[in-house]
């Protein structure tokens, strides 16, 4: 049994333990039950609406090198994946017809050259004999007459010697661009006809480059709005370039609305290729931008909080662009507003709280 004097002690000493916790309460520090946060100060800034894009490389100029004369390939000057010049033979075809062709219209230019010069110095004498009344009229005119006719076939010959040298030249296939062989399709020994294929070129100076778009932005989509470009196979360079054509048509298979850029090769890029395009739609100055987290979800919709005098004020915001773990706010927030950034998912409206830390 516990004596009187016992029960007095265990009661002091409860006494005095409750008046210790009372006053260490009465210590602490005001707010120290507030949600630990971390704020941030909304940002002003001029930001790009951009659409991106996979896309790849064509030639803008990809011709097809067909023969212009008939003829034997003697031998073949370049193969697939040969970088050409333009003017570069590619194919010999022989010439020896043409060799043949061209030496006889031009014995026939020299045999009518001789012929204009003998009948130019007989009709000088007619004129001469006409003054002196010892001919008539007729003869110098028949002879007048000759001549004009040896000078007419003397054109006709010329003109057979100019098509003689021009397939002369042509039996030497040449390229029209400087570029790249895609495809040969003719072998040395192979008689060709006028018009057959003969190589397939393609361009690597001037290139287009093909960037689908899904057809809900096809009101947007337009000629000179600013494009950015990259190569997967060449990281790091960024080619600026704008929309040369919006093809009207929607593509039946992906439903995408097809935007073409034209540039200048940067370097190694070859049609086929993957690029990814950025597609600038529009240009917004002053957008006000947070962190993505500072947003909460809540009944009200998007919300942010703003912190003012030790407590967070809920405001409802619309949003915008986000990008780069930043969010646009469209409404409902002004630049300059501190808000909660870390921790903001656990507030509510006028909820206390204790800032650990800010970022500006």
């Amino acid at each position: 049994m516990i004596r009187p004097a016992s029960w007095a002690l265990v009661l002091s000493v409860v006494l005095m333990a409750a008046a210790c916790g009372k006053k260490e309460e009465q210590q602490a520090p005001k707010g120290s039950q507030g949600t630990p946060i971390t704020t941030v100060q909304a940002q002003a800034q001029n930001i790009e609406v951009i659409q991106k894009s996979v896309g790849q490389v064509d030639s803008e100029s990809a011709p097809q090198v067909a023969a212009e004369v008939a003829g034997r390939v003697l031998r073949i000057a370049a193969d697939e994946g040969d970088v050409v010049r333009k003017g570069q033979v590619l194919a010999q075809l022989d010439p020896q017809d043409r060799q043949i062709a061209l030496r006889a219209a031009q014995a026939e230019v020299d045999r009518l050259r001789a012929l204009i010069a003998n009948q130019q110095r007989t009709v000088g004498r007619y004129e001469q004999l006409i003054q002196e009344q010892y001919i008539p009229r007729n003869t110098l005119d028949d002879a007048q007459t000759q001549l004009h006719v040896l000078r007419e076939q003397l054109a006709s010959a010329q003109a057979q010697v100019a098509n003689a040298s021009r397939e002369l030249r042509l039996a030497r296939v040449t390229a029209p661009i400087d570029g790249r062989v895609q495809t040969r399709m003719v072998s040395q020994g192979d008689y060709v006809t006028v018009g057959k294929p003969l190589f397939q070129l393609v361009s690597l100076r001037e290139l287009r480059v093909h960037l689908p778009f899904p057809e809900t932005l096809a009101g947007e989509l337009k000629p000179g709005l600013p494009v950015r470009l990259s190569a997967p196979t060449d990281p790091g360079k960024v080619v600026e370039g704008r929309v040369t054509e919006v093809r009207p048509a929607v593509s039946v298979a992906s439903r995408a609305v097809d935007v073409i850029v034209a540039v200048t090769n940067p370097g190694d890029w070859r049609p086929g290729v993957s690029i990814n395009g950025e597609l600038i739609l529009a240009e917004r100055a002053d957008a006000v931008m947070v962190p993505e987290q500072s947003v909460v979800r809540r009944p009200a919709g998007d919300v942010v909080y703003v912190i003012r005098d030790g407590r967070a004020q809920q405001r409802v915001v619309k949003t915008g662009i986000r990008r780069d773990g930043q969010v646009e706010i469209t409404s409902g927030l002004a630049a300059g507003e501190t808000i909660a950034n870390e921790g903001a998912g656990f507030l509510s409206d006028k909820a206390p709280v204790v800032v650990r830390g800010a970022r500006q």
